[in-house]
């Protein structure tokens, strides 16, 4: 089983910048797709960002692009967000999710059923 524990989650004035953290345990190895997905209240859930194995391959929603950075540390199975210049809209969930696709291309990173674990959420709220 993999277990993924999220922190970082607050409240930020907008323009600020925030740092979330997913640390994954148990079984666990480098070799995972991993991404954040977020989910306002009567909203859908959204990708965000999303980052292969290897850290080569990075992907990102178009409401965040520009503004955030998704990246990892393999050493430490850990996957970072850095949020910047954050806007009220950017208020949500955010969720951290891992999976092992054979592929991570095309409309794979986006979509949720490409990840098997799913962290309990952290909050983050934006004020104006």
């Amino acid at each position: 089983q993999v277990q993924l524990v999220e922190s970082g989650g607050g409240l930020v004035q907008a323009g600020g910048s925030l740092r979330l953290s997913c640390a994954a345990s148990g079984r666990t190895f480098s070799n995972y797709a991993m991404a954040w997905f977020r989910q306002a209240p009567g909203k859908e859930r959204e990708f965000v960002a999303g980052i292969s194995w290897h850290g080569f391959s990075k992907y990102y929603g178009d409401s965040v692009k520009g503004r955030f950075t998704i990246s990892r540390d393999n050493l430490k199975n850990t996957l970072f967000l850095q949020m910047n210049s954050l806007k009220p809209e950017d208020t949500a969930v955010y969720y951290c999710a891992a999976g092992q696709p054979s592929y991570y291309s095309g409309s794979y990173p986006r979509t949720e059923k490409t990840y098997n674990y799913w962290g309990q959420g952290t909050q983050v709220t934006v004020s104006s």
